[in-house]
């Protein structure tokens, strides 16, 4: 016998919205033979429309079979795959350390689009995150020295962290720049795509 569901008022309901209307009409006659061609022009023509078309949902998995997933945000993309950077420290990271298959899902709202991509990660090498990492701005390099992703922290310890690092590396109130290094603990990850998808928005 079936038995109804009962709605509390503590139930989230979804009320009416936009319905989608995708102007997207894709076929192997018009989709580029590397799917990552496909992937730039439309990662172009969203920067123009989406408020941070980088952000992009990155799913990994940890040794016990449990998926994970958080926003991180895309830096480069080229026929090599879509680079990211954080903490080699942080949960994702381990995760990745022992399996390096991850997931990644791009959604534009404005656009009425999104992407999937379906790949194995690797670590960049120590000279593209020196690259990326000398292109932050101060309060950035300064926050890759004190940041322990994935950690609980006593309030007021991360202000204690950052005085500390500022007294390392010499940096003087109202500075806006100094020689920061690359912690070695910090540095990219690569995407290679094994698979991408580009699949319609509907209602």
């Amino acid at each position: 016998m079936d038995t109804a569901i009962q709605s509390s008022p503590d139930d989230i309901k979804v009320l009416a919205r936009e319905q989608y209307d995708s102007s997207d009409h894709l076929s192997p006659s018009t989709v580029p033979a590397n799917p990552l061609d496909l992937f730039r022009q439309w990662f172009t023509s969203a920067q123009s429309t989406v408020h941070e078309p980088e952000a992009m949902a990155l799913s990994t998995v940890s040794a016990g079979g449990i998926p994970s997933t958080r926003i991180v945000l895309l830096k480069q993309v080229n026929n090599r795959g879509l680079v990211f950077y954080t903490n080699y420290n942080s949960r994702k990271s381990r995760e990745m350390d022992l399996n390096p298959h991850v997931s990644l899902a791009f959604y534009w709202r404005e656009i009425h689009r999104q992407i999937r991509v379906v790949g194995r990660v690797e670590k960049v090498s120590r000279e593209e995150s020196e690259a990326y990492f000398r292109s932050r701005p101060l309060g950035s390099r300064i926050g890759a020295w004190t940041s322990h992703q994935s950690a609980a922290i006593a309030e007021g310890e991360l202000d204690q962290q950052i005085n500390r690092i500022k007294d390392r590396f010499g940096v003087k109130e109202g500075d806006v720049e100094a020689d920061i290094p690359l912690p070695d603990h910090w540095g990219g990850w690569r995407v290679i795509p094994l698979q991408v998808y580009f699949p319609l928005i509907v209602r």
